[in-house]
């Protein structure tokens, strides 16, 4: 496999300069990855997307990580399976914030993945999400740029209002689910 051009990068929003990037080791990991993006595109935030390996494509890795900055990104989200080096390589070369998505194969379900990125050195901090979680590093990274950005701000609250009621909904559906069972089941009326 060979590895895209990092300076020929997609862009996957409207905005003129991309400030996520999606990179991962592989792009068997893109399933998981995919939904960091979508989150992102859901809050209206740039990224671009990478296949980058700590093992395999090194100096390509190094190269993107210190560059990353001057091209206007402002967050990297790095998911890698198994030895999963990938975030802590991009974190090492870089002062962007780096969030770490251990990808899970076969052999123990992620959790090496997840030890390996959540076990860095002192100094080059990885901020880690679950196992397979693409979609909270996407919304982790909008809170980041929503940090200093009010629009994405804006579209994080409407999200949390959001989520509020969907919250709120479903337990109107249970508490009505179980009324009518109590009206229904005659074992359960009161004496």
């Amino acid at each position: 496999m060979t590895t895209p051009d990092p300076a020929a990068a997609p862009d996957v929003s409207d905005e003129p300069t991309p400030r996520v990037a999606v990179v991962m080791g592989s792009d068997s990991d893109w399933p998981v990855m995919e939904p960091a993006v979508e989150a992102l595109e859901q809050f209206g935030i740039g990224c671009e997307v990478h296949v980058l390996s700590a093992h395999r494509t090194p100096d390509a890795m190094i190269a993107y990580g210190r560059a990353a900055a001057g091209k206007g990104i402002r967050v990297i989200i790095a998911g890698a399976g198994g030895a999963a080096h990938l975030p802590g390589m991009i974190a090492s070369v870089t002062t962007l914030p780096v969030i770490g998505v251990p990808v899970p194969l076969k052999t123990l379900d992620g959790l090496d993945s997840l030890l390996s990125i959540v076990q860095m050195p002192a100094g080059i901090p990885v901020a880690t999400v679950s196992i397979g979680g693409g979609r909270n590093a996407g919304i982790l990274a909008a809170r980041m740029i929503g940090a200093t950005d009010g629009r994405v701000a804006q579209a994080l609250a409407d999200f949390a209002r959001d989520l509020q009621g969907a919250v709120e909904a479903k337990n109107a559906a249970l508490q009505s689910a179980v009324a009518e069972r109590a009206t229904s089941n005659p074992a359960t009326r009161a004496p």
